[in-house]
């Protein structure tokens, strides 16, 4: 793994001081993240490794972070495959200007009225500001986000949804894949959506969607039958933010007939009596199979030794197989095919692991 910086220390945007450029660079995580894949490529051959054989693998962030380098023009020759665990590639890239919006409320947040004065700020305070930039940016109905990255034209030109399917990105071994119930993970135990009702639901969908709003909450209605409105809406999250864009750049992939292969984590938590069900980060301890560091994670509560074992060797081994040769498919697997524009293949990720055909339905036209 690697160190980068977070929060506002790697995504606040200054734009161009006194004198400087129009187009000022931002960005820093993504920096920081190519300054250490340069050191990985010049140094890794003496730790035993092969410079001409890297893999980058991240989730939630971490996946968007993959996408951002598989697309940037110094960071693409330096790696051969990029592991893409529940990118959230349906966020929408801030602009300069929002992003400058942002940095002005940060600046009000921690009570200085420039970078000058913020430069002499503790990191500490820098951090604990956080909580209030989580308390200003949230809106009901929507990931909790409190920075984000900038289309500064410099380090991110494009969104990286667009760009993975063009230009240096186009050589890349792709796996990409999503948890089922994605959203659950932000919204199933929070107490504010207890109470949620189909009336906000409904105008909810109306910012994406508009008049159509009832017909896509009727289709989730459909596609789970008894549908609380709070799985409405969180099914209508999962698929917006990750699950729809995830398999847009599959299908792009596909129909540019590079490497991808494109799963679903479908397994069921038991902690919060099923609640959280397939939610974002619970594919976590499979894939490192290291359930022994997860001791302390309510997320992982109740779930027996034999589902730890047999979905852990199922994702762990598919992992590794395709970090050495760029195919995921083992010998615990069933057969597991690229996805292609003629066969649209999904690994369901369970207890029992199987194939099928094609996205699941997915209820959009926006994303």
């Amino acid at each position: 793994t690697i160190n980068y910086r977070l929060g506002p220390l790697g995504f606040l945007y200054f734009g161009a001081e006194p004198g400087g450029s129009d187009t000022e660079p931002g960005n820093y995580w993504l920096t920081d993240q190519i300054a250490a894949l340069h050191w990985v490529r010049d140094n890794i051959a003496a730790f035993g490794g092969d410079p001409s054989n890297i893999t980058i693998a991240g989730q939630s962030g971490g996946a968007f972070s993959a996408a951002a380098l598989a697309t940037h023009p110094q960071s693409s020759a330096l790696f051969q495959r990029a592991i893409l665990q529940s990118p959230p590639l349906g966020l929408r890239i801030r602009t300069r200007t929002e992003s400058q919006e942002i940095t002005a409320n940060y600046l009000d947040t921690v009570g200085a009225k420039d970078l000058d004065e913020l430069r002499e700020v503790p990191w500490t305070s820098l951090i604990e500001a956080c909580d209030e930039m989580f308390r200003r940016s949230a809106r009901w109905g929507y990931w909790p986000l409190a920075f984000e990255p900038v289309i500064d034209d410099v380090n991110l030109a494009r969104d990286p949804v667009d760009l993975v399917l063009d230009d240096a990105a186009l050589d890349i071994d792709v796996l990409i894949g999503w948890t089922k119930d994605e959203a659950n993970f932000a919204f199933a135990l929070n107490p504010m959506y207890a109470d949620t009702t189909r009336e906000q639901v409904l105008a909810r969908a109306a910012e994406s969607f508009g008049d159509k709003a009832a017909e896509v909450y009727a289709a989730y209605e459909a596609r789970r039958p008894g549908a609380t409105p709070l799985q409405v809406l969180m099914d209508l999250i999962s698929d917006e933010l990750f699950i729809a864009p995830d398999i847009k750049v599959a299908q792009g992939r596909a129909a540019r007939g590079r490497p991808v292969w494109a799963y679903s984590f479908d397994y069921t938590t038991p902690a919060y009596n099923g609640r959280l069900a397939a939610a974002h980060c619970l594919d976590l301890p499979f894939v490192f199979d290291n359930f022994d560091n997860w001791s302390h994670a309510p997320l992982v509560d109740g779930i027996a030794p034999p589902a730890q074992q047999a979905l852990s060797t199922a994702m762990h081994q598919a992992w590794i197989s395709f970090i050495r040769t760029g195919n995921p498919q083992h010998a615990e697997l069933p057969t597991w095919e690229r996805y292609t524009e003629e066969g649209a293949e999904i690994m369901r990720f369970d207890i029992v692991s199987t194939t099928a055909e094609g996205p699941r339905g997915i209820v959009t036209d926006k994303v």
